[in-house]
């Protein structure tokens, strides 16, 4: 169990991805992204999803993201926090806000 002072710790924010790149040195297919989280200015964040979603489908869409792990370097790529998605294997489903609303805006 996590007590919501726990929970509380995280910074989940609504970003926009606004660049995709592919990491060839990848051992699975995974994006560097950039993402704009409002006021806190522009991440980088590494996502294996590369082999769910094609760039196009990325390009624009807003996303639920922790915006305050430590950076953690991923196939070589500094990855400054974690996009939020439902899956398996098979399939990935990014945690997408309902109505449109602005990077950077506070989840909770």
């Amino acid at each position: 169990m996590v007590s919501i002072t726990e929970f509380s710790a995280l910074d989940l924010r609504v970003g926009q991805i606004i660049g995709i790149e592919d990491i060839e040195m990848a051992r699975k297919p995974m994006y560097k992204l950039k993402i704009d989280l409002g006021e806190l200015g522009t991440r980088t964040i590494v996502g294996g999803i590369k082999a769910f979603y094609t760039k196009e489908q990325l390009l624009g869409k807003k996303i639920i993201v922790v915006a305050n792990l430590e950076p953690k370097s991923i196939a070589g790529v500094i990855s400054e926090g974690m996009l939020l998605a439902a899956g398996d294997d098979q399939s990935i489903s990014l945690l997408l806000p309902d109505k449109d609303v602005k990077a950077g805006t506070k989840i909770g």
